[in-house]
């Protein structure tokens, strides 16, 4: 499953609590979220889990993704600019202002990759994760 390549990605595997159920309540039942997958031969080699948030300083939605993944046997052939370049065109087609996307500050082949397709400055974001939000 996607999740617990995501979980492994991140070094937290031990942290995945996400099982198949508990995805399919949230994204597919309440629609909290969607996915955009890309296939192979019909076989699944990469994802993107998004949802909508919004800037006040735009005035306007934005698309974040919260995963983009693709398999380590899959790298290196264009499917995650592929997977990126349809979330521009999802949000292009919204309306949306900007896609947001955040990354952990030591995954430097995701920094490097992402700014060297925008060609601008990236920023890396902060988060307060479950354990800590407690404060």
């Amino acid at each position: 499953m996607f999740y617990t390549g995501t979980g492994r990605l991140r070094k937290k595997l031990n942290e995945v609590v996400a099982d198949k159920k508990t995805l399919e309540e949230w994204i597919f039942d309440k629609q909290k979220a969607e996915v955009i997958f890309a296939l192979v031969d019909n076989k699944e080699v990469g994802f993107a889990l998004f949802f909508h948030n919004f800037s006040t300083f735009l005035g306007k939605a934005g698309i974040y993704p919260e995963d983009l993944y693709v398999r380590p046997e899959s790298r290196d052939k264009g499917y995650g600019k592929a997977i990126l370049k349809k979330l521009a065109s999802i949000a292009v087609e919204r309306g949306c202002g900007r896609l947001e996307w955040w990354c952990l500050d030591w995954n430097k082949p995701s920094i490097d990759f992402i700014c060297h397709l925008v060609r601008s400055q990236c920023r890396i974001g902060l988060y307060i994760g479950s354990q800590e939000i407690h404060f």
